[in-house]
């Protein structure tokens, strides 16, 4: 079973197929078949709801799905667009027969033999799986943080999950919340139409070159170390910092990028500075970043002491016929089509001879066998 259809989700399902599983329904004699499932109403993931002014220009390198490239590009395409399309025609392309769309609710142990089968239980019925590839990703987890005041602000807040476009602030003063590429992207963005400030807990820490193949590597590296100790991921870009680019050194000349430290508290008319100031505000942007999106594994009771999930790898060291992909270090492209080929891998590794990793629901949504 692979739950979401995102990059990683579609890696999975290639690597399946390339060892020998074939999608559901499968003919009887199939000696294994697998099923994804997926809550959009279609094809590319987290990608269908990013704002239409990141044009394939600007939105960072994405890989190549495995076994098929992307199409020629137009920079000036907007991201969602393009890359729907080409998810769209990779699952076409693959006869992935990706089941849409379906919830999935919980997924829980039928037994307690640790070789047992799971249960996933949706929102089309339920599954029985002998293995769970989970890739739901974070976009439907956006991370709201709280302060004081925050429910008497008179103003609009939203999150970079809600954004659309700058020309709907025009004429505002909009605070921008957050150190992360999303943050710097959208500052650069509204400050070209209206007056902006930036806040964030920490001095950003900028690079003025790309990074190489081993800095890339050693920043995945640190926060593969955190899962594995079982403590929450930190992003990548928290280790690796923000690059420099052309647009940004022109926002940077606007005054778009002098950051503040965090303001202590929201009042109804803006908010109050760290020496004591105010600074009147008629928008809050919430640019925080996502948390992975991991609610319905709930029932297998997978998070330690350190408030994270403990890892080898992208198998859960708890409990290992549950594999996370496009999490913690998989969570950027090239590390989700590697992390979907080392899951299947482990799956495959842990079944063995043994039949079937996964089978359809009957057609009354009860567990098929």
């Amino acid at each position: 079973m692979v739950i979401g259809a995102g990059q990683a989700g579609l890696s999975a399902a290639y690597h399946l197929q390339r060892r020998g599983f074939l999608p559901a329904p499968a003919p009887e004699e199939a000696p294994r078949s697998y099923v994804v499932l997926d809550a959009e109403a279609g094809p590319g993931g987290a990608w269908r709801h990013r704002w239409q002014s990141l044009r394939m220009a600007t939105v960072n390198g994405i890989s190549d799905l495995p076994g098929i490239p992307k199409p020629e590009v137009d920079p000036a395409e907007p991201s969602s667009g393009f890359l729907s399309r080409y998810f769209g025609d990779y699952e076409d392309g693959l006869g992935l027969n990706i089941v849409r769309p379906v919830k999935v609710r919980s997924v829980s142990r039928e037994d307690n033999h640790p070789s047992g089968r799971l249960r996933i239980e949706t929102s089309a019925g339920s599954w029985s799986a002998r293995a769970v590839i989970n890739a739901t990703g974070t976009w439907t987890r956006p991370f709201w943080p709280i302060y004081p005041g925050q429910s008497t602000f008179r103003g609009r807040q939203l999150h970079v999950a809600d954004y659309v476009a700058a020309e709907e602030f025009r004429g505002q003063h909009v605070i921008v919340v957050g150190g992360g590429i999303s943050a710097v992207g959208l500052l650069d963005e509204i400050s070209q139409v209206t007056a902006t400030s930036w806040f964030t807990r920490r001095e950003p820490v900028w690079r003025d070159a790309e990074f190489d193949q081993k800095a890339g590597h050693d920043a995945v590296a640190l926060v593969e170390e955190r899962v594995r100790q079982g403590l929450p991921p930190q992003s990548v870009v928290s280790v690796t910092g923000l690059i420099w680019t052309p647009s940004l050194r022109a926002a940077e000349a606007r005054g778009a990028l002098d950051r503040r430290p965090m303001f202590t508290e929201i009042e109804p008319r803006g908010v109050r500075l760290a020496d004591g100031g105010f600074l009147a505000a008629d928008v809050i942007l919430w640019a925080t970043g996502f948390r992975a999106e991991l609610e319905h594994l709930a029932p297998l009771h997978l998070r330690g002491s350190g408030g994270g999930i403990a890892m080898n790898g992208t198998q859960v060291a708890a409990e290992k016929r549950v594999h996370l992909v496009g999490y913690g270090p998989s969570s950027s492209t090239i590390g989700a089509n590697r992390a979907g080929r080392a899951a299947v891998a482990g799956i495959l590794g842990m079944l063995g001879s043994s039949d079937g990793a996964g089978v359809p629901p009957a057609a009354d949504g009860a567990v098929s066998r």
